[in-house]
């Protein structure tokens, strides 16, 4: 998943986009924790991904009063 592509989604899919994959963080901890996990890379893959969804939600919620107020001036 690339930041690019998540810049395009609302708000609200981004807070659902993050809602999935905290649960499949989950689930990869509980299968490494249970030695059902075969390909390990994938917890970092989806660390990753939490990472740029929560980056660009940060970016959106502090881009907001700004366009806010761009709107109000005109």
């Amino acid at each position: 998943m690339k930041a690019a592509e998540l810049r395009t989604k609302s708000e609200d899919a981004l807070r659902q986009e993050l809602a999935s994959l905290l649960k499949a963080q989950f689930s990869l901890r509980m299968q490494k924790a249970t030695q059902q996990l075969t390909n390990t890379s994938q917890l970092g893959k989806v660390r990753r991904d939490i990472a740029r969804v929560r980056t660009v939600l940060a970016q959106k919620v502090k881009d907001q009063p700004k366009a806010a107020k761009d709107q109000a001036k005109t």
